[in-house]
């Protein structure tokens, strides 16, 4: 089990149940260092003036905020400090929703809870009644002296705490433009592409996508570190563009994904049930 990164409880009514927060994700990114290209030495950063070119000290650095074009007000940290929310250790639930009406928009990192000492059996009834009522819970809490919105949901027996955006930080989709809603698809056309995504339907299996490019960098890099040449694969060459046929193009998708479906049929049990599919569609 990951370190615990925060403990405290979850509150609501009068039901207090003390938890231990974990990290749910491991980012696997691969970073690279600036170097100079004559000597291979680290590069560092430095805070420059552009008034006058200097080089500041951290001691010298304020905080601005920007109200015009080159027009700031200065606050300075210990303002920020006074206004800063009380520090908490409860996961405050307000509300109860159902889980299915928080678009997956408004997720934002999530983290995993675990019950605190002699929470155990509290911590097991608040799952199954989530589970029950099919309810996730709203709440507030207070980490690193951030208000931070979050839901409260649970995630094969565990509670998972997602953190949230708040509403005014989601762009309405009224603001986005270029959008054809006018555009009215044919009858046929809209019926090819419907069976084309019924025949590529499945359950989702995360194991089965995998970061190829991250792999690929690995694997070269190792190879650099092995002294061995890295081959370096030959451009492709672009071919001239072309005007596209959506329905024939919707037909090709579909006969293929037909054609995909069957291969891996034929390996098990599912070759009927692939005969059924093909004679509905």
């Amino acid at each position: 089990m990951p370190r615990a990164m925060w403990s405290g409880s979850i509150s609501f009514g009068l039901v207090n149940i003390p938890v231990k927060l974990h990290v749910a994700i491991r980012e696997k990114r691969i970073a690279f260092h600036m170097l100079h290209d004559q000597d291979h030495a680290r590069l560092a950063n430095k805070l420059v003036c552009t008034a006058d070119g200097k080089e500041v000290h951290r001691e010298h650095i304020v905080k601005g905020y920007e109200i015009a074009p080159d027009q700031y007000v200065i606050v300075q940290q210990s303002e920020l400090d006074a206004i800063a929310p009380k520090e908490s250790r409860t996961i405050d639930i307000s509300d109860f929703v159902d889980i299915d009406d928080i678009d997956p928009l408004y997720f934002d990192k999530p983290y995993y809870l675990s019950p605190g000492e002699r929470a155990a059996k509290a911590y097991r009834l608040l799952v199954e009644a989530m589970q029950r009522t099919k309810k996730a819970g709203i709440a507030k809490f207070v980490m690193r002296n951030k208000e931070y919105l979050a839901a409260l949901r649970p995630v094969d027996g565990v509670i998972c705490l997602c953190t949230m955006h708040f509403g005014d930080e989601v762009t309405p989709t009224r603001e986005i433009t270029g959008i054809p809603h006018e555009i009215e698809p044919e009858e046929r056309e809209l019926k090819m592409a419907t069976h084309l995504i019924e025949s590529l339907a499945t359950k989702f299996d995360p194991k089965q996508y995998h970061d190829e490019y991250a792999k690929r960098v690995l694997e070269m890099i190792e190879r650099k570190a092995e002294g061995q040449e890295v081959v370096t694969q030959p451009p492709i060459e672009e071919k001239p563009g072309r005007v596209v046929n959506l329905m024939a193009a919707l037909e090709e998708s579909l006969a293929e994904a037909k054609k995909q479906r069957g291969r891996k049929s034929s390996n098990g049990n599912g070759h009927h049930a692939a005969a059924r599919r093909r004679k509905s569609a």
